[in-house]
Formats: C-alpha cells, structure tokens, sequence
C-alpha cells in the first residue's frame, strides 16, 4: 500500500482559531502524534464548512473567534454537536468560563472543555484528545476546583465523603478507574467501590455503568 492510501494512525482533526501561531502548533502537534490534519480555519464559518466537508474524527475549536469575540466557538461547537454527532469536540478557551462550560458538557459523550495554558502539557492535550476520540468527554481541572469552590444550599452532593468528592471531581475529567486509581494511589477495586458508593448517595436509576457515570458528572457540574 502507497503511502497516499494508507490510513491515519489515530484519526482526522480540523482546527479552528485565530491566533495562527497557535493554531499551526496544534496542528504540528497532532500530526506529530499521528493525527491527519484535514483542515484549519480561522473563525466559525469556514470551520463549518470544514467539518461538513470533511467529516473529520475530531474538531478543536477556540471559545472565543472573529468577528466579535464572545462565544462564536461555542455556537459552532452546538452546530457541529447537532449536525454531525460523530465528530468529537475540544473547545480551548483561556479562562475558566463556567456557564458555557456546562452549557457544552451538558452535551455528554465525545466533548471537552481546557484552558489553553493545558495545551502546553503536551502527555495531558494528547490524552484528552484519546478520551474523546474514544467517546469520553475531558473537564479542565481549574473547572472542576472552580465548580467545587461554590456550595448550592440544596448541593447533591453534600452526603459524599472528601474521598468521594475526589474520586467523583477525577470522573468528571474523563478518567477511567484505573487512571482515578493511579492518581489517588489506590487499587482499582478501591475505585470501584467509591464509584458505587457516589452512585448510590446520588441515587441514580440502575443502568448502564457508563450511564451512570454521565449522571453522575452532570450532577457534580450543575451542583454549584
């Protein structure tokens, strides 16, 4: 097989930001990363017309893009999520902007939410873009402290233990078990058993597990 026919390594991404700086250094990271980057665009219009051509694996999209600045990236992201459900979704933004935070992750599976400055850790940007091209969904951290810095007086969550809490703010970044038990040095079964512990304090309908787990993140996201 020639190389012009051989497929990418993990999958296809657009990019879409106007700092062109960052934007071609994301697109070299990927590539270097064995992602094949079909597209890239400087506001939401042309990353529209992108995905809609393309029908890439997955799209990275800034918050915030020409021509006024507020939440042209979200809007697109919102568009891309309704018309092209299989395209997973990273928006970047440079502050923690909490309403439309939740506003995108309430969309569940295939999206994600960092702060630019994460970019720069390359292992954790990679990472993200596995989870959700995998089909999980990635909370920045700084959003996860800044949801738990603020206390509803009705919060859902006020019946769970500090480990608990810790273990339910690790899920609500996407990670897995095994990767919530290496981060608190705790054994996998450990794990699992505060998951259905925070499961049960919740009281979610019996499910799928990985229902359960979404409910259980868009809980801990709204209580705040």
């Amino acid at each position: 097989m020639d190389d012009a026919t051989q497929q990418p390594a993990r999958g296809r991404v657009v990019l879409a930001d106007d700092d062109v700086l960052l934007r071609e250094g994301l697109a070299s990271l990927c590539e270097r990363v064995g992602y094949e980057v079909v597209g890239q665009a400087g506001d939401a219009a042309r990353l529209l017309d992108l995905v809609a051509t393309h029908r890439p694996d997955l799209a990275i999209v800034d918050i915030r893009m020409p021509p006024d600045h507020s939440t042209e990236g979200l809007k697109a992201a919102r568009t891309i999520r309704d018309h092209h459900p299989a395209t997973g979704i990273l928006v970047l933004s440079a502050f923690v902007e909490v309403e439309e935070a939740l506003e995108l992750l309430a969309g569940g599976r295939k999206i994600g939410y960092l702060l630019k400055s994460r970019v720069t850790v390359v292992d954790e940007f990679i990472e993200a873009l596995e989870r959700i091209h995998r089909g999980g969904s990635v909370v920045d951290p700084s959003l996860v402290q800044e949801l738990f810095s603020v206390h509803r007086r009705d919060d859902p969550l006020s019946h769970l233990s500090a480990r608990e809490k810790e273990v339910l703010a690790l899920m609500a970044e996407g990670r897995s078990n095994a990767g919530i038990g290496r981060r608190l040095w705790v054994t996998e079964g450990t794990v699992e058993k505060h998951v259905r512990s925070i499961l049960g304090k919740l009281h979610l309908t019996e499910d799928t597990d990985d229902h359960r787990r979404v409910l259980a993140v868009l809980t801990f996201l709204e209580s705040r």
